[in-house]
């Protein structure tokens, strides 16, 4: 009689376990907590005359010095005065694979009008040194590079763990918009719009 558990069925067996947690990890049916819609991945909150103020940045997130993949540091108080683009990703994430040429598009097309751009992987840097220099290089990245560290994620993320996670920031440091997860239709379009009134917005 043949054992059902040979090595190759336990190999595949692992394989396919891990796809399934990498990618139920880091897809994300969420929206933020406002959003009165059914869940749809990549798709920001919608703002009216009964929503609260917009959220301020947490100092320790503005001041917490960040290690950047060119060796230097990344501190979100220095961009001040600037609407900021901030995106949390991971290498190993399909749906950041996926957003990444976007905000590559994005970042050219609005870096001239002054907004600035950071992407923050949630990886360990002493593990994933390599791997995130290879992104970048594969991705021809051209906006700033860096980790977040496990406070400045969690202080941000606010009890959502999926990733992609986006961020726009206005002049005065205040959350306008956050996108958790990526919709290849629906983000970008979204993101675009969000810098435009970030931009326009009044001090």
């Amino acid at each position: 009689m043949k054992k059902f558990w040979t090595p190759f069925r336990i190999i595949a067996t692992v394989v396919v376990l891990s796809l399934v947690a990498v990618f139920a990890s880091c897809n994300s049916n969420e929206v933020t907590p406002t959003s009165t819609t059914p869940a749809q991945p990549g798709v920001a909150e919608s703002r009216n005359s009964t929503t609260p103020p917009l959220t301020p940045v947490p100092p320790t997130v503005m001041e917490a010095q960040l290690h950047a993949v060119d060796g230097s540091s990344i501190k979100l108080s220095s961009y001040s005065g600037k609407v900021l683009l901030v995106n949390l990703w991971a290498t190993w994430c399909g749906p950041c694979r996926m957003e990444t040429p976007e905000l590559v598009r994005l970042h050219k097309e609005f870096q001239p009008r002054g907004v600035e751009m950071i992407g923050l992987s949630t990886e360990d840097p002493a593990g994933s040194e390599a791997s995130v220099r290879d992104f970048v290089r594969a991705f021809n990245v051209d906006y700033r590079i860096g980790w977040a560290t496990p406070e400045v994620a969690l202080a941000l993320m606010q009890g959502r763990s999926s990733i992609p996670q986006s961020f726009v920031i206005t002049r005065e440091g205040r959350i306008l918009k956050r996108f958790i997860g990526f919709s290849p239709t629906a983000t970008p379009p979204q993101l675009r719009q969000a810098l435009e009134d970030a931009l326009a917005a009044k001090g």
